[in-house]
């Protein structure tokens, strides 16, 4: 019985830390297909940003980029996930992708494979950013193509902004800028 018992006790444990692993337990797909460990980033700040190339927001790929290029040597990443949940507005395949925001934006932040964000088939790291049971911090439902998390130098869930939140908004600009 106390072998049982050790066992269920083990398992809980293993199932509460699988749970509630942070940012950098995940490894994902680059949109060219290549395995990307998020442990890779540890210790910079972190974007997230579902991202959609036929969106009314899509124009944010502008302020996205600027955001990189002047905060990249400070220690803060973007991370792009093309997403095709709302309105069917992310239709191509990574290739197309990588072409258009190359092209129209100069996109040189991390892009991702092509996932989804919500619903059944949400991807693993979405399901932990959204989550409060795996994050540890806060439910936060995708809503919309750009919705923005921050995830702090550890590897910890910060906060969640809205997809209409501009990338340089003055409260995301302090918290990157913030030591």
């Amino acid at each position: 019985m106390k072998k049982i018992f050790l066992l269920s006790l083990a398992i809980l444990s293993l199932s509460a830390n699988a749970q509630n692993k942070n940012f950098y337990g995940f490894s994902v797909k680059t949109i060219d297909g290549n395995e990307l460990p998020m442990s890779e980033f540890r210790g910079k700040k972190i974007m997230v940003v579902n991202v959609a190339s036929k969106c009314g927001l899509t124009p944010q790929y502008k302020q996205l980029q600027e955001l990189y290029e002047k905060y990249a040597n400070s220690n803060f990443i973007i991370i792009a996930f093309p997403a095709n949940n709302f309105g069917a507005q992310e239709p191509g395949t990574n290739q197309e992708i990588k072409e258009f925001c190359t092209a129209n934006y100069g996109v040189t932040f991390p892009m991702m494979e092509k996932i989804s964000v919500k619903g059944n088939d949400i991807a693993p790291i979405y399901k932990w950013l959204t989550q409060k049971t795996g994050n540890g911090k806060d439910d936060a439902e995708v809503t919309w193509n750009f919705q923005k998390f921050l995830i702090d130098e550890n590897g910890n869930w910060v906060k969640t902004f809205s997809p209409r939140t501009s990338p340089d908004d003055e409260e995301i600009i302090k918290w990157i800028e913030d030591k």
